[in-house]
C-alpha cells in the first residue's frame, strides 16, 4: 500500500477552511492497519487513532467490505422512520452496559447536550425550576456552548461567554468535596464526569471514587452521568472503562471509537433515565442512520470476533511497563497514567512541541492539557508495534528535557 515518492511535494495547506486548528504540516492520503501515509508517501505509525476514533485502525479487512455495501444499500434516512441497524445496535449496547435503551446522534458533544438536557428534564419532572448538575475541574465534554460550560478548562471557555449556569464544579477523587460543594441544595440532579479525562490530562477516576459517588447518587435520587466517549468502546480492555469500578451509570455517553471512524454518538441509559424523553423532546437529522448505524454494529461484532477486548489489556499493560522502564527515574517526567491503549505521560512542563517532533520521527500523537504526552492507538496496535512506539518516543522525550 506503500506508494512510491512521487516527484513533486504536494503541500499541507487549506486557505479556504476556517482557521481553527493549529494544524501540523501533514496532509494524510491513506491507511493500513496502525500505520498511515501523508500525500508526499511518508508513512507513520499512528498512535492517536484520529483522537481513540479509528477502533479498528485504518482499511480493515472485515470493516471495508461492510461499509463498502451498506454505501451501495443506503447511507441516509431520516428518523421518521425505523432504521433495523439502529435496533440491532441499540440491543448490543444495552447488552454490553446492563443498561435499558439508547439514544443515537453524530458526536461525542451532542451526545453529551443530551445527556445534559435529560438530567434538566430529570429535574423539571420532579419540580425543580432550575436543576443543577455536578461537574469536575479538568473534565472536556464537548464545545457547544452547554458542554462547553460543563467543561473544566477556562482556556477553550475564554471568549464564549456568558456561558450556561446551572453546573457546580468539584475536584476529581474527592468524594468529601463533592459532599461538601452539594449540601443543603435541593437543586442538584445529577453528577457528570468521564470515567478518565482525556483531554484534562488522561485522569483516571478511582474505583473506589467511582463507587462513593454511585451511593451517593443514590441516596440522593440524582443521576450519575459517566461520559464515556473517549474511554469507552473497549479503549480500557471493558467495554466501558466504568465498569472496572464494577457500577452501572444512569446515563453513558458515547461516541468516537463506537463507529471506527464513521461519525456516530449515543446516549445509553439504564431504568431511571430510560423515559425521560418523549416524542418531541429530542431529535437529530444525521443520528442514527443506516452507515452509522451500521459501522456501529461491525465494529462491535469485530472487537468480539478478534477477542480485542483481552488484547487491549494485554497490550496496553506492554506498552505502560515499557515507558515506565524506559522513563525510570527521568527528572522530568511527572507520571505515567492511564488504562490500557488510553495512556498519557506527563510531564513538568509544556511539551506541545512533541507533537511535530514525534511526527518528523514517524510517530503520531498528541499532548493534551499543555503537558501530557497521550497515547490512543487503535485496538488493533500488536506488542511489537508498542515497542515501536517506545523506541520512537523515547528519544524524543529525553532529548526535550535534556534541553
Amino acid at each position: 500500500m506503500n506508494a512510491a515518492l512521487p516527484t513533486a511535494v504536494a503541500a499541507a495547506a487549506s486557505p479556504h477552511v476556517m482557521n481553527t486548528y493549529g494544524r501540523l504540516p501533514i496532509a494524510l492520503s491513506h491507511g493500513e492497519g496502525c500505520r498511515v501515509w501523508d500525500v508526499n508517501g511518508k508513512s507513520y505509525l499512528d498512535a492517536l487513532a484520529g483522537i481513540a476514533v479509528n477502533t479498528l485502525g485504518h482499511g480493515h479487512p472485515k470493516l471495508v467490505p461492510a461499509l463498502q455495501e451498506q454505501v451501495a444499500k443506503m447511507i441516509h434516512c431520516c428518523n421518521y422512520y425505523h432504521v433495523p441497524d439502529q435496533e440491532r445496535l441499540a440491543q448490543m449496547l444495552v447488552e454490553r452496559s446492563g443498561l435499558t435503551n439508547v439514544f443515537f446522534c453524530s458526536t461525542g458533544l451532542e451526545a453529551n447536550e443530551a445527556a445534559l438536557k435529560l438530567a434538566r428534564k430529570f429535574g423539571h419532572d420532579k419540580g425543580i425550576d432550575r436543576p443543577e448538575i455536578v461537574v469536575y475541574e479538568k473534565a472536556f465534554h464537548g464545545r457547544s456552548i452547554a458542554t462547553l460550560s460543563a467543561t473544566g478548562n477556562p482556556k477553550v471557555q475564554a471568549g464564549f461567554g456568558p456561558l450556561v449556569e446551572g453546573f457546580v464544579r468539584v475536584p476529581a477523587n474527592d468524594i468529601e468535596a463533592l459532599k461538601k460543594a452539594t449540601e443543603g441544595n435541593p437543586n442538584v440532579v445529577a453528577v457528570f464526569f468521564e470515567t478518565i479525562q482525556g483531554e484534562g490530562g488522561v485522569n483516571p477516576m478511582r474505583a473506589q471514587y467511582l463507587q462513593d459517588v454511585r451511593a451517593l447518587c443514590d441516596q440522593r435520587d440524582w443521576l450519575l452521568m459517566i461520559d464515556e466517549v473517549q474511554c469507552g468502546m473497549g479503549r480500557t480492555g471493558k467495554w466501558f472503562a466504568h465498569q472496572w469500578a464494577g457500577i452501572l451509570p444512569d446515563v453513558m455517553p458515547l461516541a468516537k471509537g463506537l463507529g471506527s471512524g464513521v461519525p456516530i454518538g449515543a446516549v445509553v441509559a439504564g431504568p431511571k433515565a430510560a423515559n425521560i424523553f418523549q416524542p418531541g423532546n429530542h431529535g437529530t437529522t444525521f443520528g442514527g442512520n443506516p452507515l452509522a448505524m451500521r459501522a456501529g454494529v461491525e465494529t462491535i461484532r469485530i472487537i468480539e470476533e478478534d477477542g480485542l477486548l483481552a488484547h487491549v489489556e494485554h497490550v496496553g499493560a506492554h506498552l505502560h511497563a515499557a515507558l515506565e522502564k524506559g522513563l525510570a527515574g527521568r527528572p522530568g517526567v511527572r507520571e505515567i497514567r492511564g488504562q490500557g491503549l488510553m495512556i498519557g505521560i506527563e510531564l513538568d512542563r509544556p511539551c506541545g512541541v512533541i507533537t511535530q517532533r514525534a511526527a518528523d520521527a514517524g510517530l503520531l500523537l498528541s499532548v493534551t492539557a499543555d503537558s501530557v504526552i497521550r497515547l490512543v492507538p487503535p485496538l488493533i496496535m500488536t506488542t511489537a508495534e508498542a515497542d515501536e512506539v517506545v523506541a520512537l518516543l523515547l528519544p524524543i522525550v529525553h532529548a526535550f528535557l535534556a534541553e
